[in-house]
């Protein structure tokens, strides 16, 4: 039985088969991410770690836009949220604040299962940090990518500068945060932000869900455990990597997955493995 998913206003949550879609939810805002929005995603990711039915993740946005970054009503208030009388508690409330902000999207790349964004639209400021904690990236053909923090007089602080430049390269990364430029579809698949660009949103939706089920296909345990060595490698030298990928493999590679995956390979047959 799946586990039942959360109730959220902000985000909507369905199962396609062993998909779970988690949808930004505020079309009329332009899926902005509000106070309820940051909590309720890590909510959704936690649900999503923990529901052993679910095996891989898309992540999309309602409407026009996937995302056009964090509100600006709740950015405004945030002075209002961390004041003290006493200027160091402060600064100590608002420190704790970037850090639970950080904390909601790393649950993306903390679920264990993989996580695809759908981008189509708009995805400025906080949407990149969204989307740069996910797996893959796949977008729409009109798709708008920005690293906008810039234009509004701040570094951005909750992944996109920590992230963006694993996933391009360095002085590109440097360039977009620090002109707040546009990129459009065809140059974000150029320099490695999407895996690939689809010509309209419906297209995008249909195919990112076909390859979302091609991987839930696969044995859940390897695929938990690829994700688990490819992010810590990224973060670990080569020696390291080799070495927990030695230390995870040596309980987890004699598994009934890898039984019933040769069996399925003898027996000319698609291989069924347990959640």
């Amino acid at each position: 039985m799946i586990q039942s998913a959360p109730q959220l206003t902000t985000i909507a949550i369905r199962m396609e088969g062993s998909v779970a879609e988690v949808c930004l939810n505020r079309p009329d805002r332009s899926n902005a991410l509000n106070e309820a929005m940051w909590q309720e995603l890590r909510e959704a990711m936690r649900w999503a770690d923990e529901t052993s039915d679910v095996r891989v993740v898309v992540l999309s946005g309602a409407g026009r836009n996937f995302c056009a970054g964090i509100d600006l009503a709740m950015l405004a208030g945030v002075a209002q949220v961390v004041a003290h009388p006493d200027p160091a508690r402060t600064r100590e409330q608002l420190r704790r604040l970037i850090l639970d902000l950080q904390d909601c999207l790393t649950s993306i790349e903390q679920c264990r299962k993989p996580v695809l964004a759908a981008i189509q639209g708009a995805c400025i400021g906080g949407a990149l940090d969204v989307v740069t904690a996910c797996d893959m990236r796949y977008a729409a053909a009109d798709v708008v990518f920005s690293v906008r923090e810039v234009d509004v007089g701040m570094t951005a602080d909750v992944g996109t500068l920590q992230r963006l430049p694993r996933i391009v390269p360095d002085g590109v990364a440097r360039e977009l945060a620090y002109t707040g430029r546009n990129v459009e579809a065809n140059e974000a698949a150029a320099i490695g932000l999407v895996n690939r660009v689809f010509a309209s949103q419906g297209e995008l939706a249909l195919e990112v869900m076909k390859l979302a089920q091609q991987i839930a296909a696969k044995s859940p345990l390897a695929i938990r455990g690829t994700k688990e060595m490819l992010n810590y490698g990224r973060d670990h030298s080569v020696t390291d990597g080799l070495n927990y990928v030695a230390t995870w493999n040596a309980g987890m590679l004699m598994s009934a997955d890898l039984s019933e995956a040769m069996a399925a390979a003898r027996e000319k047959r698609k291989p069924v493995f347990e959640n």
